[in-house]
């Protein structure tokens, strides 16, 4: 179920309760946002890379990352594979 939000005069918005806890975001967490057929998307970057770590698949040989890199990694390629499942489940 949708909720209407505001945007401020510094162009924040603030996500209402329900949706914060249907998406277990707390204050801190963050997001990642893109414009799609003329709607804003936000997805919440707050699994951790162990959650998430089979996607990338084996790691590259001598590539050495900060965690803060490899979640961040972790992340960028979880939102591409949604973003991917999203456009095939639209075209058909």
């Amino acid at each position: 179920m949708g909720s209407n939000i505001t945007i401020t005069s510094k162009g924040q918005l603030t996500i209402p309760k329900d949706l914060r806890e249907q998406l277990n975001v707390q204050p801190g967490d963050k997001c990642y946002a893109w414009v799609r057929n003329g709607e804003l998307v936000i997805i919440p970057r707050n699994k951790s890379v162990r959650d998430l770590a089979a996607i990338l698949g084996k790691p590259p040989t001598g590539a050495l990352l900060s965690d803060e890199e490899l979640d961040d990694a972790v992340m960028d390629a979880a939102v591409e594979r949604f973003e991917k499942a999203t456009t095939r489940s639209k075209r058909g």
